[in-house]
């Protein structure tokens, strides 16, 4: 049983109350971990505005903040097997994609150390002679960062990258379904040298979270999850009216045309849907194919789905670990059942495999019959397929716009015209053509609709984290007249 503590102002603490974490792989406990009562999320948050206003950070100039972003950066990559390790262990994602991902999360933490002093304000052109007018961009405060147990080390990067490079200060509660690595992340943070209370790590349920988003000393919000706890943190912004940044995934449309590069096509769709078990937020989960291939792309799909290697998580050579949850396998297969019931045909899958562990294999549902199927319509982390097919762009148009999400999608065609047609039509924050999952810290990410608002990644989310000050200055000598004096 390994022991793990919450972070708060600088200091490592055993938190108010505990609570067990279970293996994915194997549905056994493995790790007991720290609940932040109210009185810690308050201790965190004081903590973390104590820091905000301290001379020691909101003294300290924007390259030497970046100089430290970039110690924490150097400071990740040396343990990044570790923290792919705990994660793998706490999440059951595959060990390969922890591996890589984290290396990467690093790169993430250098691009906002970059971009620290370079976080600039504007000079006006006022209408006014006698006037210098400029702007000055500063820190809004304390955020509280809501991150899931999904690719939590990348999502918390493009939250405190950013942040700490506007010059914020963070309190960050990791999700209680597997906080293993933010956790052993605050450890690796400690290092790096950044005041005590510039960043605090707490873990716990929905009260928790409840209680540091609406918590009176928080000055903005970054979540990423699901619509309905993000309608629950826009409530509970009112009591602080704290500005708020949402990313809430999303249902991507998959579009590829019968003139598509079909062996790309195909790769990136697995890859697309059935790495990281489907618990990705970009999910290409919805296929929508032209009908003139869509028989030749299934059999493709159903040979590739049904050769994908199923097994432990810390295994190289496994391609699709377990789900990180026993509560969405089942959700899992109740939206299989009842899309099925509403006329979906089952392609592959479907049930979830025979091995101790909250395992599921690649599923595909051919939804033509049922194009309001509950797997087309509704979100959830997993590795199911929906496929559709139109006859014409209009047609694809028309169904990959027909989702109450709008974060990503993506196109596959040769047709340079149609490209950038479909790229004006698409109702989605992100397009991938001729690619799918691609990400950067240079490209900002996010959507709209039910998938959020506000950006993550480039200087846009830099920008989230800042406020505008006008400043007026009077160049002239003279003195101010008396305005109650007739002239």
């Amino acid at each position: 049983m390994q022991q793990f503590q919450q972070y708060i102002g600088g200091a490592f603490e055993d938190g108010t109350a505990q609570f067990d974490s279970l293996d994915p792989a194997t549905g056994q406990v493995w790790a007991n971990m720290p609940e932040a009562s109210a009185e810690d999320v308050n201790r965190a948050v004081v903590a973390a505005e104590t820091a905000f206003f301290s001379s020691e950070w909101a003294g300290m100039t924007a390259s030497a903040r970046g100089k430290l972003l970039l110690r924490l950066a150097e400071l990740i990559a040396e343990n990044a097997p570790r923290l792919a390790e705990l994660e793998t262990r706490d999440t059951g994602k595959i060990i390969r994609e922890t591996s890589a991902q984290i290396a990467y999360v690093a790169e993430y933490f250098r691009y906002y150390a970059g971009l620290a002093d370079k976080i600039e304000g504007a000079h006006l052109p006022i209408d006014k002679p006698d006037m210098e007018v400029w702007l000055r961009r500063e820190p809004l405060g304390v955020v509280a960062a809501v991150v899931p147990w999904n690719s939590q080390l990348f999502l918390s990067a493009v939250k405190i990258g950013p942040a700490l490079a506007a010059g914020c200060t963070v309190v960050l509660k990791a999700s209680e379904d597997g906080p293993a690595p933010m956790l052993e992340f605050a450890r690796i943070f400690d290092q790096a040298g950044f005041p005590k209370g510039v960043l605090n790590v707490i873990t716990g349920g929905p009260k928790t979270g409840a209680t540091l988003t609406s918590h009176p000393k928080v000055a903005h919000v970054a979540f990423t999850g699901g619509p309905e706890t993000a309608r629950h943190i826009v409530r509970n912004s009112a009591e602080n009216l704290a500005s708020t940044s949402l990313e809430l995934g999303g249902k991507s449309p998959f579009i590829v045309f019968d003139d598509a590069d079909l062996d790309s096509a195909v790769n990136a769709q697995v890859s697309g849907i059935f790495a990281a078990t489907g618990q990705s937020c970009v999910a290409g989960s919805r296929l929508v194919v032209q009908d003139t291939i869509k028989e030749e792309f299934l059999a493709r799909l159903k040979e590739k789905a049904e050769a994908v290697v199923i097994g432990a998580p810390d295994d190289m050579a496994t391609e699709v670990g377990p789900l990180c949850t026993r509560k969405q396998r089942d959700h899992a297969m109740d939206l299989i059942e009842r899309s099925v019931a509403q006329g979906a045909k089952l392609i592959t899958g479907g049930h979830p495999v025979d091995r101790t562990g909250f395992y599921f294999p690649p599923t595909i549902l051919d939804c033509d019959d049922a194009r309001d199927a509950d797997s087309l319509t509704n979100e959830f982390f997993g590795p199911v397929l929906s496929v559709v097919s139109f006859k014409d762009e209009a047609e694809a148009i028309e169904i990959a716009n027909n989702t109450r999400f709008g974060l990503a999608s993506g196109l596959f065609t040769q047709n340079l015209t149609r490209t950038h047609r479909m790229i004006r039509a698409i109702r989605a924050g992100i397009v991938w053509v001729n690619t799918y999952r691609a990400v950067s810290p240079i490209a900002p990410f996010g959507g709209h609709g039910l998938s959020g608002h506000g950006r993550e990644g480039g200087i846009e989310a830099a920008l989230e984290y800042t406020k505008i000050k006008s400043v007026w200055l009077r160049t002239s000598d003279d003195p101010i007249p008396d305005p109650f004096v007739m002239r």
